[in-house]
């Protein structure tokens, strides 16, 4: 899986990038929201079927009117599928299943493990996404800001369901994997929405008879409208949308990079919480954000490279 890059990553994204990130943060952050609704009535697979069929129309849909042809090639179709298989099927089956037995908090807290695995993964199986003691000091700090920021429901939940914490902390790994797979796609000459839609195709092909066999929807009772609305959302904001955001910050800023996304979620949950709920900062979410924020600053490097210039002068 060792890939190099076509051409070199940016060390430090770009504020188009961050931006990206951020935007990418929102539409993500949302997914656990509507999980949590649908799970109410529905099995873990068919909502991930559901989800994945639905985004791929539409994904479909925009490259046909885009006037692109979504390529299928001996390099591209094995590809697709790969990443489908790491960055869809496995993640999402294993969180949704995970959610049903666990706290939203600590699923949050073992999801943003991603970036650690990144970094390693990154580290062994890149040429130029090498691990640092900065950059590994940043991502250790953002996962003690997200656990800081959801508080002691998180350490309450510690040691019950351990299937289900396994289950959520083998998604942050196959995640991992994704963001270093999907490196290729920039080398094979694949744009992002392509790239989007090729994987999301190829999820759903894999869903479908999954689906069917275990799963057996024509004996289930016909969800009610939250239910439906939720599927939906999930399969075009945090679906169709989102991964054509993913695609295009991972072709230009890397696999580690991509992976401070998770960092980000808890601070777009709360602030959207804040905004359209009207719920209140609690001092301890501050203290979360801050050591979030801290933790990304490392990473990125540039602010303390001018406090250190700062010092020398």
């Amino acid at each position: 899986m060792t890939e190099s890059a076509s051409s070199p990553l940016h060390r430090r994204m770009t504020s188009m990038e961050w931006g990206l990130l951020f935007g990418l943060s929102i539409v993500w952050g949302g997914s656990f929201f509507f999980n949590g609704i649908a799970i109410r009535e529905l099995p873990p697979l068919v909502i991930v079927c559901a989800r994945m069929c639905l985004a791929a129309t539409i994904l479909n849909v925009v490259v046909v009117v885009s006037g692109h042809r979504l390529p299928l090639t001996r390099q591209t179709v094995p590809a697709f599928f790969g990443m489908g298989l790491l960055n869809n099927v496995i993640p999402f089956t294993l969180i949704v299943w995970g959610q049903s037995h666990i706290t939203s908090g600590l699923a949050a807290i073992l999801n943003a493990t991603t970036p650690l695995f990144s970094v390693i993964l990154a580290h062994l199986l890149t040429r130029d996404e090498k691990m640092t003691g900065r950059r590994l000091a940043g991502v250790i700090a953002g996962i003690t800001g997200v656990a800081v920021m959801v508080g002691p429901s998180f350490f309450s939940g510690i040691g019950n369901n351990g299937l289900s914490q396994l289950a959520c902390l083998a998604a942050a790994v196959s995640y991992g994997f994704a963001n270093v797979f999907g490196r290729r796609f920039k080398a094979l000459g694949v744009p992002p929405l392509a790239t989007a839609c090729g994987q999301v195709t190829a999820s759903s092909c894999v869903l479908i008879p999954l689906m069917l066999v275990f799963a057996q929807p024509w004996t289930l009772p016909m969800p009610g409208a939250a239910t439906i609305g939720a599927i939906v959302g999930a399969a075009t904001l945090s679906t169709a949308l989102a991964y054509v955001v993913f695609f295009r910050i991972l072709s230009t800023a890397g696999a580690t990079n991509l992976s401070l996304v998770t960092l980000l979620v808890p601070i777009s949950a709360l602030l959207l919480g804040t905004v359209f709920l009207g719920e209140i900062i609690e001092p301890r979410q501050i203290l979360g954000i801050a050591l979030i924020a801290l933790g990304l600053a490392a990473i990125d490097g540039r602010l303390l490279d001018w406090v250190g210039s700062a010092k020398a002068v």
